[in-house]
């Protein structure tokens, strides 16, 4: 797990650096602001690229004497300052383009300028469901996160060709507005990928399914009467989960011990959870 999820940080730190040098290139030598607009996303999707890439590898150490309960939490707090610093990027690309809408440059489109976007969607459609099957297997809140900035980026570099059709047209403002668009679709990544990872830095609670799920595999462990409490949250993204199960009070205190940690490993087994306290009420 741990080899795949640094490969796909890796590439995807590549691809971004990759994509920026050319796009800024372009966007340079024809003075278009929706190509410049779309390196500068790209620009932040290198910084993006490196924060998860940290991350990733911070919540894969083991837990040790200064964070007792792992580190699970890095990717998610990478994740929310990447969707912060996207706000501040998308600030800036709406008042460069609407400074373009009100005084239009002269751009020079070339076929270079074609090249390089449809270069982009086609590299950022791969890297999406590539990140997307990555993150959603080893439930990975930073590449999760990538996937679908890289499907805003397959937007936004559409626009781009669509606000440097219309300047060869002679409508120079399209180039302005799409800008602005590219801004918006910026802001529209930033949101998308904090609103999830927030619900991961406040604690929530795991959803109904996962809760039943957790009961039934707690309810067939031989001995268990009953559950009067389940509690979860998450701690990073994963769970951490309360469970007060019920047990026989003639049953001797080694039994009753045994029963808990066969409660223990039973909802350990399923996926998204990281730790387990079972409390035994004496019924």
């Amino acid at each position: 797990m741990a080899k795949l999820l640094k490969r796909a940080t890796y590439l995807s730190l590549i691809t971004n650096i990759f994509l920026f040098v050319i796009k800024a290139i372009v966007g340079l030598f024809s003075n278009s602001i929706a190509v410049i607009s779309d390196a500068i996303n790209s620009l932040n999707d290198i910084i993006s690229s490196a924060a998860i890439m940290y991350s990733v590898r911070v919540s894969l150490k083991n837990p040790d004497e200064e964070h007792q309960f792992g580190h699970n939490a890095a990717q998610p707090i990478a994740v929310f300052l990447i969707a912060l610093f996207a706000c501040i990027v998308g600030i800036e690309v709406i008042k460069a383009s609407i400074e373009r809408i009100i005084s239009p440059y002269i751009t020079h489109i070339n076929s270079e300028v074609y090249v390089v976007l449809v270069i982009t969607i086609i590299i950022k459609l791969i890297l999406t469901q590539y990140q997307s099957k990555i993150g959603k297997t080893y439930k990975s809140p930073g590449l999760k996160a990538s996937a679908v900035d890289s499907l805003n980026d397959v937007l936004a570099s559409s626009l781009s060709i669509i606000g440097v059709i219309g300047v060869q047209l002679g409508l120079r403002y399209i180039d302005g507005i799409a800008g602005i668009l590219i801004a918006l679709f910026i802001f529209k990544s930033g949101y998308e990928i904090a609103k999830e990872n927030i619900d991961y830095l406040m604690g929530k609670a795991a959803d109904e399914d996962v809760i039943l799920e957790i009961a039934n595999k707690a309810l067939k462990v031989e001995g268990v009467k009953g559950i009067n409490e389940l509690k979860s949250y998450y701690v990073g993204n994963k769970f951490h989960i309360e469970i007060h199960i019920d047990v026989n009070k003639n049953v001797s205190t080694e039994e009753s011990h045994e029963i808990g940690v066969k409660v223990r490993e039973e909802v350990l087994r399923l996926a998204d959870i990281n730790k387990v306290f079972v409390h035994i009420d004496p019924v």
